[in-house]
């Protein structure tokens, strides 16, 4: 489920006025989990060069389709406690209530404070990948020369869309570790379908690791059962245009054909057709659009989703196609830029 969201960018400050902490993107993920609770998940950044920062606090307001007035204010913190120099933290809130008629959010930053850095004498590997209905790996932490407490390994969950948006983060408690002890730690759990890899993180009360990126092993399916062979931005008659005007509506139109049936007994492969628009020259995403269609049998098809462009600039345009369990079964479509005037 994708959720319409709003991000309101704040920097605040009690402490130095060069301290500066930004939200990674504008589109956090938002979703229902099984008890009807909404959660908000995205990633802050430390833009300061020298300085760590801690108690980093993320305000989400949830609303409905009808109401101005918010249904629930939440205020979360990073997962991390000190975010180093250009470091980052993942950060997952959840409403306080299940709700059904949440259907969209607003994130803010509230006040951080400066801190003192810890050392990078955590670390962290990964071995033994193995993915089917659960994944699971083994790991080993190595703690520095000193004892440490309140000691976390952080996975923080990402999907394949461009740039990865944070789609869960999960963290696995170690507790008190000795200095220069290792510790062995197991992961055995069920991930969401749409999930193609996660960065893992240490810290304490002292020390912190270096995050590493762990890619989870590809179904061939992911690569061989449909392919993207070519995207258009056509006007309402179905003409190509190599520009357009803010506030008109074009026509983000691919063409995908499937090699074979993802269901061998009914011949149908049902879709999610995903289009993500960014503006040349920043991170964040402008608009994401889908289409669901169903293949029968084998052959091409036309997918198209409209897009009313509300700024000027230069626009790349990304294409995705996706099975209905969020499950990536394409690679992604050729990148078309636009120029919008």
């Amino acid at each position: 489920m994708l959720f319409p969201i709003t991000s309101i960018f704040a920097q605040k400050t009690d402490t130095l006025p060069t301290l500066s902490v930004i939200l990674t993107s504008n589109t956090p993920y938002v979703y229902q989990d099984e008890q009807g609770y909404t959660v908000v998940v995205g990633e802050v950044k430390n833009t300061n060069t020298l300085t760590s920062v801690t108690d980093v606090r993320i305000r989400v307001i949830f609303y409905d389709d009808t109401n101005p007035e918010p249904l629930e204010i939440v205020e979360g913190k990073s997962s991390l406690q000190v975010i180093p120099p250009l470091g980052t933290s993942p950060y997952i809130i959840k409403s306080k209530t299940p709700n059904s008629e949440i259907t969209h959010a607003s994130v803010s930053l509230g006040l951080f404070n400066s801190s003192t850095s810890k050392s990078k004498q955590l670390s962290v590997e990964v071995n033994n990948i193995d993915l089917d209905d659960t994944l699971r790996f083994s790991g080993v932490l190595k703690n520095g020369a000193a004892p440490s407490n309140n000691t976390n390994v952080y996975l923080a969950f990402y999907d394949n869309f461009q740039p990865p948006r944070i789609i869960d983060v999960i963290t696995i408690p170690i507790g008190s570790v000795e200095s220069n002890e290792t510790i062995n730690f197991n992961f055995n759990e069920k991930i969401q379908s749409r999930i193609v890899g996660f960065t893992i993180s240490a810290e304490s009360n002292v020390f912190y690791s270096e995050p590493k990126n762990v890619i989870i092993p590809e179904s061939e399916i992911a690569t061989k059962l449909v392919t993207i062979s070519k995207v258009s931005i056509l006007d309402k008659e179905g003409k190509n245009l190599s520009e357009i005007k803010v506030g008109s509506t074009v026509i983000i139109q691919s063409d995908a054909w499937i090699q074979f049936s993802a269901d061998q007994k009914t011949n149908e492969t049902p879709y999610t057709y995903y289009v993500q628009i960014k503006q040349s020259g920043t991170p964040y995403v402008e608009f994401i659009g889908k289409y669901d269609g169903r293949y029968i049998e084998t052959g091409q098809q036309s997918q198209s989703v409209d897009w009313i462009p509300e700024s000027s600039g230069l626009f790349f345009i990304e294409t995705f196609v996706w099975d209905r369990n969020n499950v990536p079964i394409a690679n992604p479509g050729p990148i078309v830029l636009i120029l919008v005037k």
